[in-house]
């Protein structure tokens, strides 16, 4: 007797299966559904605690010192700009684009017109 028709044999009679039967099978269906996703929640979760712990302990870390600020070098005093003009603007490690968008941003929170203000000098700090 070979391994087919053993099996053939042993098989349910899909036809003929009883209403007990077949709940049996929907149940244990439904068991091994929901004890895969409690696996599965188990797991999220205790990744979730795994992740905030690493993140407080990385908080909870002293911050290595900062590197003292250098002053810009003072500029020359120069005549006032004409009205509605900001005048002459030193840009230090910062492209002429952002700093067009950080002049617009301070004049935006301030709620003052561009011209009204002065920027003397843009620095990005690293």
């Amino acid at each position: 007797m070979n391994f087919i028709t053993a099996a053939a044999e042993t098989a349910v009679d899909l036809e003929n299966i009883s209403i007990l039967n077949a709940s049996i099978v929907a149940v244990l269906g439904y068991a091994v559904v929901f004890v895969g996703l409690i696996v599965l929640m188990a797991v999220v979760i205790a990744l979730g605690k795994i992740f905030s712990a690493k993140k407080k302990t990385e908080e909870k870390a002293p911050a290595a010192p900062a590197a003292p600020v250098v002053a810009a070098p003072v500029a020359p005093v120069e005549a006032p700009a004409a009205p509605g003009t900001a005048g002459q603007l030193k840009l230090y490690d910062t492209p002429p684009k952002t700093a067009a968008m950080i002049m617009a941003i301070v004049a935006d929170k301030l709620g003052k017109p561009l011209n009204e203000l002065r920027f003397i000098s843009i620095k990005e700090v690293k």
